[in-house]
């Protein structure tokens, strides 16, 4: 399986992203009652389907009374500082699981990915971890946390002087482009797609573990 084609469908799927706002270095509020900020820190989320994962006694059966373990993860709380040359980008989250034999002491890894995408599709970096989970004699439930980080070029995650100019110029009624969306203009959709960046975090699953998020 290509890690960059699953990122890429996984992202395609991702129904929310949870930002990593502060102070955005574009507002837009020209007048129509709508403030849009937008900031070089990265978007920060977990992609479908990669949030949680199942371990089975037998592998291929996939069966509800053949499960051994599930884990999700969860409460990812990102933190961004973009005062420097490079945007540096942090996210902690939780990994909750439970097996169904309680019998004795267990330790269970599980791998993890952290990758930046730019322009929703283009891979820029990618890196795999791990999270451990102890699980004492006769306990069922266990919880451990992890850590995400990335580096994004500033320059690169910021919108150029002339596109900056072309979405803020105030538009006085009759200008010719005054009832057009700047945001529409293929140049500006161009260049904010360029300058979009995501870091995103999942459990690193193989594809038969991908199919079975997908589809149960």
């Amino acid at each position: 399986m290509m890690l960059r084609n699953r990122l890429i469908t996984a992202v395609a799927l991702a129904a929310a992203l949870a930002g990593c706002r502060g102070t955005g270095d574009l507002v837009v509020d020209e007048g129509v009652g709508i403030t849009a900020v937008r900031s070089a820190c990265p978007a920060v989320g977990v992609p479908d389907y990669t949030g949680d994962i199942t371990l089975f006694r037998t592998p291929g059966a996939t069966t509800a009374d053949n499960i051994d373990l599930v884990a999700a993860l969860t409460n990812v709380r990102p933190a961004c500082n973009d005062s420097g040359e490079k945007v540096f980008t942090s996210a902690t989250f939780d990994v909750l699981a439970r097996r169904t034999d309680t019998r004795g002491a267990r330790q269970v890894t599980l791998p993890y990915f952290v990758t930046v995408l730019r322009g929703g599709s283009a891979v820029v970096t990618k890196r795999v971890g791990s999270v451990t989970l102890n699980f004492a004699d006769g306990q069922e439930r266990a919880q451990a946390s992890g850590q995400a980080s990335s580096y994004v070029d500033k320059a690169e995650a910021s919108l150029p002087p002339e596109i900056r100019e072309l979405i803020t110029r105030k538009r006085k009624a009759g200008d010719a482009d005054a009832a057009v969306d700047p945001l529409s203009r293929p140049e500006v959709k161009a260049a904010v797609n360029r300058a979009t960046f995501e870091m995103l975090v999942g459990f690193q699953l193989t594809q038969d573990q991908l199919t079975y998020n997908a589809t149960r």
